[in-house]
């Protein structure tokens, strides 16, 4: 179990916006086998999608990137960019507050030296424009869709891999079916569409949504959306040519928490590490 708690204002008192705990328990009794803080397990793990979506769907010669909002999922996001294009060599970053931008900029400098441009922007504008790869990684108020951070087709250029895990919106030329569009687990967004009030974007403001609110208004058919899973796998391809815009919703699966935090637990306990906690010495009134 994936637990998450999270409030933008945490900032206020030195957290981060989001606290998160994992508890994995044993699949035939049910008994916790660990708790462990969730924090860096969930970002890497958010960070590893985007990444994985690069490999699929970025330019492999891919030099820049563009960002908004200097935060953890940036950081991640940026790590995997690097790791799948070890070519960049230049990022553009756009923040609310010069204390995370300093923050960010320093970390990129110490992190990936080959990283020799660091430019800050004031606009979303100049974060998408001449980026060969570019991440919404902001946060803020959600509940009016029209107050996202859009993506207008004009500043995109060619060849463009956009990679969104927050805040978006797409303008009319986005919408465009020669923009490829890739959810990283379309049951996801099904569920979320179906559970919801309409516009659903509303409630949950990552694109993938949208281009389900899309759909429902007649301004987007379904056949337009694709699945990483299947590009992944080899039964869809990947990207075709270096021209192509391709914009990728990231939903976020905490199934992977799951997978990942398995692994963890296993390699703890082949290593020593961790504190034991004992539930009882005899269990009462089983």
């Amino acid at each position: 179990m994936k637990w998450y708690g999270s409030n933008i204002a945490n900032r206020e008192k030195g957290l981060p916006r989001s606290i998160l705990l994992f508890v994995l328990n044993d699949a035939d009794t049910g008994a916790p086998l660990a708790i462990m803080s969730a924090n860096l397990l969930s970002a890497y793990r958010t960070g590893a999608v985007p990444g994985v979506g690069a490999r699929h769907l970025a330019k492999k010669n891919s030099k820049v990137v563009g960002i908004l909002g200097p935060g953890v999922m940036a950081k991640t996001s940026l790590s995997a960019f690097v790791a799948e294009c070890p070519e960049i060599d230049t990022v553009k970053v756009k923040g609310r507050g010069q204390k995370n931008i300093d923050a960010f900029t320093s970390w990129v400098r110490e992190t990936f030296p080959q990283i020799v441009n660091i430019h800050v922007v004031d606009t979303n504008e100049a974060v998408v424009r001449d980026c060969d790869i570019v991440t919404f990684c902001n946060s803020g108020a959600i509940g009016d869709a029209s107050a996202y951070p859009v993506v207008k087709r004009e500043w995109v250029s060619p060849g463009t891999f956009l990679s969104m895990p927050a805040l978006t919106s797409i303008d009319e030329g986005m919408q465009s079916p020669d923009i490829r569009k890739v959810l990283d687990n379309p049951s996801l967004y099904q569920a979320w569409h179906e559970e919801n009030p309409k516009p659903v974007h509303n409630i949950v403001p990552v694109v993938g949504i949208q281009f389900l609110d899309l759909i429902d208004e007649g301004k987007m058919s379904p056949d337009q959306l694709e699945d990483l899973g299947k590009i992944v796998v080899g039964e869809a391809p990947g990207r075709k040519n270096d021209d192509e815009i391709i914009i990728m919703s990231v939903g976020g699966m905490p199934v992977e928490d799951v997978a990942w935090g398995t692994v963890i637990y296993r390699n703890a306990c082949k290593k020593g590490i961790g504190v034991k906690l004992n539930l009882w010495e005899t269990p009462t009134l089983s």
